[in-house]
Formats: structure tokens, C-alpha cells, sequence
């Protein structure tokens, strides 16, 4: 009955956000047009109380501050209400209670679950489990769906449109989530080419380029920036994350190891360059270049917002 059921709705319909990679081009297209929606609508100040007497489940059991707080201002501006945590320390893990019946307990609370979590698989676990909508705010080193989604939105407000550029991805493509899903989310368009640009110790896992392969990306890893910053559209930075690394000796072989400056994009990077980042960052790429036109990581994160109203309008039904 409820295969029935979405497939004469829309196809986001009670739908899981797992990976970016459970949605086809023509699902994401529909998320951002919705999503253009919601941003015209945010400015006029008129937005549409479509989620009044729904509740969300922002379950964040790590830490986190942008994506936490761009679904709850998502599901607020809708008129849902929201209940939750951030941190295993303010729950009832802390006493012992497994990830099951948590979720289990979150999942007859509210209409959709939003977690975030350390273990690689705990979204998929959950989706299992639950019988409302699960919502993946990151968990492991590889999926951060609606960090893709709302990254792939901005790259179509900035361009015009996500074929046909040259991307760089440039940090840890190894331990870190939120370019690992900006990566695998491009598999689902046309990029001219791409480069992944990172220590050796910090490339790309062969699951990822598995991906790319299969979706004839032509791609090519470098360790120089300054080699391919001169042909990139796109510039897509992230943090070496401290956090992420199973062996502390690692992260300091690799912290460092590159700083984005205004310097450096006057000197070699096209007019039209534009650098995004998934913050927060630490001094990957200097504060010199916050006034530039390169910088578009500030409107990136404000982004979140309507492209999370979006999601949560789609999958809860609340829009066609």
C-alpha cells in the first residue's frame, strides 16, 4: 500500500536521505527548484507554514553547529516543531542505552528523524528501524547527503548550472564527509572534469573513484594545487579533520599541508573562480579572502536553510 501510495505522489514522499546517491539528476533537480522557492520566499518574508503540527527529530549525537541549526530553522520557518539533542552526554547513552531504542523512542515522537553520528552506517540503521523519514546529517567519512545537496544548489545558483565546469576538491578526501558526498554527488552530472587534490595520505577511498568511474567522470588526482587552480571553475576546500583520523601521528604528518590566500588566487586562478567550503574552517583558507569574489562559502551556508526546507517539504509531503 505504500509503494502505491508514492508512486502517485511525488517521489520524495516518505522517502529516507541516506546518501546523495539514493537520488537520481531529475530528484535533485526537483529538490532545487523547490528549494529556489523557498529562498524567494525567505526574502519576500512570506514563507509557506507548511509543516504546522509535524514535529522533527534532530538526533545529533556529535557535535555540530551549521547543519543542526539550519534544519531546525527549516523545520521552524514550515511551522513544525522540533525536539532533540547534540551530544551522547545529554541522553540517555550516556546510561547505556543502545543507538536502537533511541531511535525506536525518537520514532514515535516525531513524523522524521534527523541524525548525526560518528559511525560509518548508523543513518542506515536507523532508516531500518524507524518507521517515519530518516534524514543523514553525517555519519562516518563518507555520507553528509544534504551537505551535497545544498553544495550542488549552490553551484546552480552561482554557474547557472552543475555540467560543463572543472572542479577541484581540495583537502582531506579521505576521512572527510562532506566532500566525499559533494564527490559522489557530481556522479549524477555532467562536470567537464574534476581534480582531487590532497596528500597521498588523504586520497580519495577506491569506493569513491569506483563511483566516478562507473559515471565516466574524467578526473585526475594531483597533489599540487597550484598545478590545476588556474583551470577550475570550482574550487571545493575542506578542513583536515583531527577528529576523523584513527591515529593522531597521521593527522600530524598532513596538518597544513595547504593554505588557499587572496595571493594565490590573484596570481592563478580565472576571475570566475568560485571557492566554497563546507565550514567551519580552521586556516585552510585565509580570512584575506572572506572580501573577495572568489569567496562563496558564507552564501553556501546560508543556503542551507532553504534547500533543508525543501528536503523536509518533500519528504514529509507537505509538496508535490
Amino acid at each position: 500500500m505504500l509503494e502505491e501510495t508514492r508512486a502517485n505522489s511525488s517521489p520524495w514522499l516518505g522517502r529516507d536521505v541516506v546518501s546523495v546517491l539514493d537520488f537520481s539528476r531529475e530528484e535533485l533537480e526537483q529538490l532545487f527548484s523547490v528549494a529556489e522557492e523557498m529562498k524567494k520566499s525567505l526574502e519576500r518574508g512570506a514563507v509557506p507554514r507548511l509543516l504546522v503540527g509535524r514535529v522533527v527529530a534532530l538526533a545529533f549525537f556529535e557535535p555540530s553547529t551549521r547543519t543542526r541549526l539550519s534544519f531546525e530553522t527549516a523545520a521552524k520557518r514550515l511551522g513544525a516543531e522540533t525536539i532533540g539533542f547534540t551530544g551522547e552526554e545529554a541522553i540517555s547513552v550516556a546510561k547505556g542505552e543502545n543507538l536502537a531504542d533511541t531511535v525506536r523512542m525518537l520514532d514515535g515522537y516525531a513524523d522524521a528523524i534527523v541524525i548525526r553520528h560518528r559511525y560509518e552506517g548508523a543513518a542506515l540503521y536507523a532508516a531500518e528501524i524507524a518507521s517515519h523519514p530518516v534524514i543523514n546529517a553525517g555519519d562516518g567519512k563518507q555520507h553528509h547527503p544534504t551537505q551535497a545537496m545544498l553544495d550542488l544548489f549552490t553551484v546552480r545558483e552561482l554557474f547557472g548550472q552543475i555540467d560543463g565546469l572543472v572542479y577541484g576538491v581540495l583537502g582531506d578526501l579521505r576521512y572527510g564527509r562532506a566532500a566525499s558526498s559533494f564527490i559522489l554527488g557530481l556522479t549524477r552530472f555532467r562536470p567537464r572534469r574534476l581534480y582531487l587534490v590532497s596528500p597521498p595520505l588523504l586520497r580519495a577511498r577506491e569506493e569513491v573513484l569506483e563511483k566516478l568511474r562507473e559515471a565516466g567522470i574524467d578526473y585526475a588526482e594531483t597533489e599540487s594545487l597550484e598545478e590545476v587552480l588556474g583551470e577550475l571553475d570550482v574550487l571545493y576546500v575542506t578542513r583536515i579533520q583531527r577528529e576523523r583520523f584513527p591515529d593522531p601521528s597521521e593527522y600530524e604528518k598532513v596538518r597544513g599541508s595547504y593554505r588557499v590566500t587572496r595571493r594565490l588566487l590573484e596570481e592563478h586562478a580565472k576571475p570566475e573562480l568560485r571557492v566554497m567550503h563546507p565550514l567551519p574552517r580552521v586556516d585552510e583558507i585565509s580570512f584575506d579572502v572572506d572580501d573577495t569574489r572568489y569567496a562563496a562559502y558564507f552564501q553556501q551556508a546560508r543556503n542551507g536553510v532553504p534547500v533543508r526546507m525543501a528536503l523536509l517539504s518533500l519528504v514529509l509531503g507537505a509538496r508535490g
